[in-house]
């Protein structure tokens, strides 16, 4: 990220605090916040809102100059594919979508994030873990040794990924969930706080429990 680097985000509620905080920690500023929902406010005192795309274009006419501009989806849950949709629209306006990483999170070297990961204070990312487009990686949560995550994953705070471990696009691991070595998750499952999940999981279900179960299709 530039020195002084400019952001828009999109989703005004509480993940736009935590990502406007970071940003202001890596030197930059949120400009301006955009939303789908017509009730929505700002979250971010002096930060003004636009809804939708045609508040996106509206704003975009007066802002010729975007060599210093980026854009994040403020957007967590189970809501991979809205965040891929989100980045995907910026890139077709000229608005660059990076990582994002707290300066108290710890990334090793050789794994890789895809554009518009973000990665919270006291995550960790280790060895060889490979990480797609869009992923969260909250509060304390951990993706182990050579774990690979497709795109629009979300860990919430306190999740722990054991080494070697898969998940499909679209996956949501909630809060202080636990998944064991080796394991593998389909596409677009959902899996609750505080579950261990000790086996494959197939794609589209909810799971929960110790040992986690499948409760529900999706």
């Amino acid at each position: 990220m530039a020195e002084c680097a400019r952001y828009v985000l999109w989703g005004s509620a509480g993940h736009a605090k935590v990502l406007a905080s970071l940003i202001a920690l890596r030197g930059g500023k949120v400009v301006v916040l955009f939303d789908n929902n017509p009730n929505a406010v700002s979250v971010l005192p002096g930060v003004p809102l636009y809804i939708g795309k045609d508040g996106f274009t509206r704003w975009c006419e007066g802002e010729a100059d975007r060599n210093d501009l980026y854009g994040l989806a403020a957007i967590g849950g189970a809501h991979g594919r809205d965040r891929l949709a989100v980045h995907e629209y910026f890139r077709t306006h000229a608005v660059r979508v990076e990582a994002l990483v707290h300066p108290q999170a710890s990334v090793c070297l050789t794994a890789s994030l895809g554009a518009g990961t973000q990665v919270l204070a006291q995550a960790v990312v280790a060895a060889d873990a490979c990480l797609g487009e869009a992923c969260i990686i909250n509060h304390r949560a951990a993706a182990d040794h050579e774990c690979v995550l497709g795109d629009g994953v979300h860990l919430a705070p306190g999740v722990t990924l054991c080494g070697c471990v898969t998940l499909g696009n679209n996956v949501m691991i909630g809060a202080g969930a636990v998944v064991l070595p080796r394991v593998m998750i389909g596409e677009n499952t959902v899996v609750g706080a505080g579950a261990v999940v000790t086996r494959d999981l197939p794609a589209g279900v909810v799971a929960v429990g110790n040992p986690a179960r499948i409760v529900r299709n999706i």
